[in-house]
């Protein structure tokens, strides 16, 4: 979930970038979309235009594998323990899929154990994986911080810790140690997703962001998000609601009943650290005759489940996404363990973000990049 060098982009895709950010900040300045127009004075030209050729480079379909090529051949006979923060998290369960893939072809097992998404659930299931003495085990999504005597206790046994989204930026990590973190630049994320609402509104919207601030990579996240929506002054953000993860089910559907009853038409956009708050946003949306193509236009900031695509293209209160390559993420995972297992450096290798939406994904349930299962067997093979 990022965009090709410039230099390798061609003139025609050049020029078309820049008319159609050219066309953005006319509508800036003069008419809108039906949200209504942004007047002069509101206006962020400079800002627009930026956000309107980053996502038009974003929602681009070439989804080519440009992972890595070398590599050791397949370690055999090893076994990974994957600790899930919530196997109801979409993203968590996607990549816990995508390593049991992985491992099968690999040749190695694949336990998964759920954390339940409490701090006390999350630190038995990483205790019970140590007890097992894996080869490896995979942070699923958790602040590792949160396991901190767990996780001494895997370094004391040697035991390679890989983890998915558990620190804020991708690659190895010393304190806490892992072999490397497997996630896509939370800051492009968070830039991208932001600039999509700049960009589509015209620079006039009234937002509300969903996140979860017992994550701390959930946290930075949104934090990111909100300073990015500041640089363009026509874009107001009305509220900030953190709700956790594990409570979305239960507590979403109040709080935008709330929203809708303080804003009214006033909110226009939301966006959400993950996409799981807009399954349980919709039921309030439609009980107070909101239509499902907005508004509110609503934008995931991760992860781009199934559910996230069903949703954007059946225009079912979410318009667009900002995908993880959730099952490809699971097999970097394998690949960043048959590493470590030869004593080789992590690959270095992070998804490119990209923008999903009814238009662009032509109604496909997921997004990662094609030819990556080839390419990493071909490595295996040796």
């Amino acid at each position: 979930m990022y965009p090709k060098a410039p230099h390798r982009r061609t003139t025609r895709t050049t020029a078309a970038l820049l008319a159609a950010a050219a066309a953005l900040v006319a509508g800036c300045a003069g008419g809108g979309p039906s949200t209504g127009a942004a007047p002069p004075e509101a206006g962020c030209p400079g800002v627009l235009a930026g956000a309107a050729a980053a996502v038009a480079r974003a929602e681009k379909a070439d989804t080519s594998w440009r992972g890595p090529t070398t590599g050791p051949a397949a370690v055999p006979g090893k076994s990974i323990v994957y600790v899930a923060q919530t196997m109801t998290n979409p993203g968590v369960a996607g990549v816990a899929k995508g390593v049991e893939e992985a491992a099968k072809a690999i040749g190695w097992q694949v336990r998964v154990i759920d954390g339940d998404g409490t701090p006390a659930g999350i630190q038995a299931a990483l205790s019970q994986a140590i007890t097992l003495a894996p080869s490896g085990i995979v942070i699923g999504g958790f602040d590792p911080q949160l396991t901190a005597q767990q996780m001494a206790r895997a370094e004391a046994a040697d035991i390679p810790v890989v983890g998915w989204h558990a620190v804020g930026s991708p690659g190895p990590s010393e304190r806490p140690r892992l072999f490397t973190n497997v996630t896509t630049k939370v800051e492009d994320v968070a830039r991208i997703s932001a600039d999509w609402i700049i960009s589509r509104s015209r620079g006039a919207a009234g937002v509300v962001l969903f996140t979860d601030g017992s994550i701390p990579f959930a946290r930075n996240k949104s934090e990111l998000i909100r300073k990015e929506l500041a640089t363009c002054p026509g874009v107001r953000l009305l509220s900030y609601e953190n709700i956790p993860i594990p409570d979305a089910a239960s507590r979403t559907a109040q709080a935008v009943s709330g929203l809708l009853s303080r804003f009214q038409d006033d909110w226009t956009y939301s966006v959400a650290i993950n996409d799981l708050y807009f399954a349980d946003a919709a039921p309030a949306l439609r009980a107070a005759g909101r239509p499902g193509s907005g508004p509110p236009f609503n934008v995931g900031a991760g992860d781009g489940d199934p559910s996230a695509f069903q949703r954007i293209n059946s225009e079912q209160y979410q318009a667009a996404t900002v995908p993880e390559p959730l099952n490809q993420q699971g097999w970097q995972i394998v690949d960043e363990f048959n590493r470590a297992f030869a004593g080789r450096p992590a690959s270095g290798y992070v998804a490119p973000v990209h923008i999903a939406t009814a238009r662009n994904s032509e109604g496909a349930t997921s997004w990662e990049p094609s030819g990556y299962r080839e390419g990493y067997r071909r490595i295996w093979a040796g």
